[in-house]
């Protein structure tokens, strides 16, 4: 399997009123091409601080992060500005469209941050809506008219729409009821069968049994690391296996 990622002691450290938190402690880890990757730990264990650490969204105190064979921790804020244009895609809790811009516009957008021939951009933009099934007719609203569910879809087509070498999910599903978090993660798993690497950091177990692999922070270390292989509807193992170890670790 080829490494998209590869850490090296990577360390995060907070002053707060003169006391040093260490957030990330010499974490070494891999992450690989086609993976769909989960972080998992309690509140306050450095599940974000890592995802962001690793997409070059932050700089770690401490160690480095090689990146599609580019060590980023060396790269100036412009930078790796630039880098994660070419090479990310996110897609947060809330979902940050553009409340004046319509659906496709929004989608659009992102696409010209790359590609300049807007006729292409917008071919892109339409391609990769369609694939998180959202319908033509809602092409033309804007993020205030859609529903929960269908506005994360769309930022989850926003972050594709430049297929990115790796797609980072910081709760995507957090603030969505069961069905329309169904809906986001059946898009982020579409996406990872047809060959997207994806990270995702969520506290729900069911959210979780989308990955193959599964990282456990604690204390902002990786306490424990599962392979569940390819994901499954139905699969009740994997839902006993997933909670099996998350208990183990204490979770």
């Amino acid at each position: 399997m080829n490494e998209i990622i590869k850490t090296n002691k990577l360390c995060k450290t907070f002053s707060n009123g003169g006391v040093q938190q260490h957030v990330l402690r010499n974490i070494d880890l891999s992450i690989y091409e086609g993976d769909f990757t989960v972080i998992m730990g309690a509140s306050g264990a450095g599940k974000s601080t890592l995802l962001y650490a690793l997409s070059g969204m932050d700089k770690p105190t401490l160690g480095e992060v090689v990146f599609a064979g580019e060590t980023i921790t060396k790269k100036s804020p412009d930078e790796l500005a630039v880098f994660r244009r070419k090479n990310c895609g996110f897609v947060f809790q809330q979902t940050y469209l553009v409340d004046s811009m319509s659906v496709l516009d929004n989608v659009l957008a992102a696409g010209l941050l790359t590609e300049k021939n807007k006729k292409v951009a917008a071919s892109k933009a339409k391609e990769i809506l369609k694939s998180v099934d959202i319908e033509e007719g809602l092409w033309e609203k804007f993020p205030t008219q859609l529903s929960g569910g269908e506005a994360q879809r769309v930022g989850i087509a926003r972050a594709l729409v430049n297929k990115p070498r790796l797609v980072f999910a910081d709760e995507p599903t957090g603030a969505l009821n069961s069905k329309t978090g169904k809906d986001v993660l059946d898009a982020l798993t579409k996406a990872n069968n047809e060959g997207q690497s994806i990270v995702m950091v969520t506290h729900d177990i069911t959210s979780a049994r989308r990955g193959n692999r599964i990282l456990y922070v604690k204390d902002g270390e990786i306490a424990g690391k599962l392979d569940l292989g390819k994901y499954v509807s139905g699969d009740k193992e994997r839902h006993l296996k997933l909670r099996d170890f998350l208990g183990g670790m204490g979770w």
